[in-house]
């Protein structure tokens, strides 16, 4: 998933937003089931470089029609950071993809819902923002369900496992970078930045790993690139419907979907230290937005 910062102009219904970030949830779900598919048969740097063109497109359409063409958009004094911004966003989704190869969509999803733990215990150090004490204790009693998943103490650990957690890491540390940004810069550049410079990177490692695909197969990629677009709109126009302390608790259904058509689809099987663990990383989750928004 792509954090996007609330726009200007926005309105307070909640009931809309509620619904948009359901259907982002389902769409990015449908996302991950089609990028284990592509990415299990053919080379993930490959994969990601094609869905990153057709969203680098998508993004200059965007500035091409907003107020003052691309020039306007992608004016920043915060280029480098921005660039970083967008270089790690592509380099996290690469990492998850190549997890839901390896691990399977409900492990690696059940691990990558920690990242809002993440980015409150990192927003002291990032963004100076201030952490109390119930917030850390969310923090720690999260990072418990994550290592219950991943049972580091037992002589069945696949270190494997450690990828969706570094995936997440990656995601953090973008959004904080992405609300640190969003300081000076515009969503829509912000989001300019995030496609171009992520078409760059995975361009210039993607083209090393190419390989001819089947024309069922340029199918599905056709999908999942519009799906990424479809999931980055419906996410904006969530933001703008409603505030993000309202809508964001709803952002762990993508963890319910990406479950369904793990056991549904690819077969695969819901272990009880996963279903624990990620019951104690949704509750922590969900008392530290909680928490933000009862501070806010």
């Amino acid at each position: 998933m792509t954090q996007v910062s609330t726009m200007q102009g926005q309105t307070n219904n909640v009931a809309i937003g509620v619904m948009l970030m359901i259907g982002a949830t389902v769409v990015f779900a449908l996302q991950d089931g089609i990028s284990r598919h592509l990415a299990g048969t053919y080379n993930t740097a490959m994969v990601l470089m094609v869905r990153y063109w057709f969203f680098a497109a998508f993004v200059v359409f965007l500035a091409l029609r907003a107020p003052g063409g691309i020039r306007a958009t992608a004016r920043t004094d915060q280029l480098g950071l921005q660039i970083f911004r967008g270089v790690l966003l592509a380099a996290e989704v690469g990492v998850a993809v190549y997890g839901f190869t390896i691990l399977g969509l409900i492990e690696s999803q059940a691990v990558f819902i920690c990242y809002p733990l993440l980015v409150a215990a990192l927003s002291g150090p990032v963004l100076g923002e201030s952490v109390g004490w119930r917030r850390w204790m969310a923090i720690g009693l999260g990072l418990i369900g994550v290592m219950i998943i991943l049972q580091p103490g037992a002589a069945v650990f696949n270190p494997a496992a450690v990828i969706p957690f570094l995936s997440a890491l990656m995601f953090a540390v973008y959004g904080l970078l992405t609300r640190y940004v969003a300081r000076r810069d515009s969503t829509a550049t912000s989001f300019f930045w995030t496609g171009i410079a992520g078409a760059v990177v995975t361009t210039s490692v993607g083209l090393w790993s190419w390989e001819p695909m089947l024309g069922g197969d340029w199918l599905w990629m056709g999908v999942l690139c519009v799906f990424g677009v479809l999931g980055h709109w419906l996410l904006i126009k969530c933001y703008e419907m409603a505030e993000a302390s309202a809508v964001q608790p709803f952002a762990y259904f993508h963890l319910i979907w990406a479950a369904l058509l793990g056991v549904w689809v690819f077969g695969e099987v819901i272990r009880d230290n996963v279903a624990i663990g990620a019951v104690i990383i949704l509750a922590a989750g969900l008392f530290t937005l909680w928490r933000e928004r009862a501070k806010g």
